[in-house]
């Protein structure tokens, strides 16, 4: 990714340092931060909403600067690059840490240490097709998966056959999984399959009605680990709320990663269909265990495929 928002010379006094003098005293640090991210629509439209709020970052990095001490600036440039990271739109960041007062008993102009962090992410993305050719059109969703800059898939499942359910009559569905690594937050990474469905037909009308094609961000980082990420949001809800009820989702899941595990939700909250499941707090469980106690009815051996090679 080519575009990037420097933060240069950001000046805090700070009490980093191995040395006693240096934890009571403290000194000036110096920050300079690139943030590597897409710049095109906030370019297009001028929204701050579609950019990052470099004022924000700014606040950040004062703030790992006059927290609390560390030893070595190396932490304190680790630190501050997770804080960017966190950052919906951040794909990579550079972060340099000068410390020009270092108790070095020379001459000198700067002692500096810089380190560059990416994001990667483990995602599952859920495939489905029942319009046209579907087999065809899974394998040039793949293709055109593989063209996503900050996407890389990883590994792809075997197709499954599976009847509707629910919704109108219908002809019956393509199934798959596919596993990539991403440096694209939740939102741009969804964006990105919305704009792949939409290049092959997708429109939104009929709530569970035929498609010519479905993606689905299944789960985005590794539960129970820094890179889970969960949300409510009603445009994306993670882990999918309704996957560890899908054998559709889960046999190819588990044909493709025979060690996956999922979250699953706990307590439900509200009533009926639209209400939300809480993940918070629900047990991580192994998608073999969550495929056994489904009904795999209806989800059959599909056409032999291998859309990565």
């Amino acid at each position: 990714m080519s575009d990037e928002i420097r933060l240069i010379g950001l000046r805090a006094v700070g009490h980093h340092g191995v040395f006693p003098d240096e934890k009571r005293n403290g000194q000036e640090f110096i920050v300079d931060v690139a943030l590597h991210t897409d710049l095109r629509a906030a370019g297009a439209t001028d929204d701050l909403s579609e950019t990052i709020h470099y004022g924000e970052v700014a606040d950040d990095v004062v703030a790992r600067i006059t927290g609390p001490s560390y030893d070595v600036i190396e932490a304190l440039a680790e630190r501050i690059a997770e804080d960017a990271l966190a950052r919906d739109r951040v794909a990579a960041v550079e972060v340099t840490v000068h410390k020009p007062s270092a108790p070095i008993p020379h001459h000198f102009s700067d002692v500096l240490v810089h380190v560059r962090r990416e994001r990667d992410v483990p995602v599952v993305i859920a495939l489905g097709a029942n319009l046209g050719d579907p087999a065809r059109t899974l394998a040039a969703a793949v293709h055109d998966l593989r063209e996503v800059s900050g996407l890389t898939p990883v590994a792809v499942s075997p197709l499954v056959e599976t009847d509707p359910v629910g919704g109108p009559d219908q002809p019956v569905y393509l199934n798959a999984v596919l596993l990539a690594r991403t440096s694209l937050a939740p939102g741009p990474l969804l964006a990105a399959l919305h704009a792949v469905e939409g290049r092959h037909g997708r429109v939104r009308d009929i709530r569970w009605g035929a498609r010519t094609l479905d993606l689905d961000l299944v789960q985005y980082g590794t539960p129970g680990s820094s890179s889970e990420v969960l949300g409510d949001e009603p445009e994306l809800r993670l882990p999918h709320p309704r996957a560890h009820e899908r054998a559709f989702v889960l046999r190819p899941w588990h044909a493709v990663d025979p060690a996956a595990v999922l979250r699953v939700p706990g307590t439900a909250v509200g009533q009926g269909d639209q209400a939300p499941a809480s993940f918070a707090g629900g047990p991580v469980r192994r998608v073999s265990d969550v495929l056994a106690d489904l009904d795999e009815a209806g989800v059959r051996v599909g056409p032999a495929w291998d859309p990565l090679r």
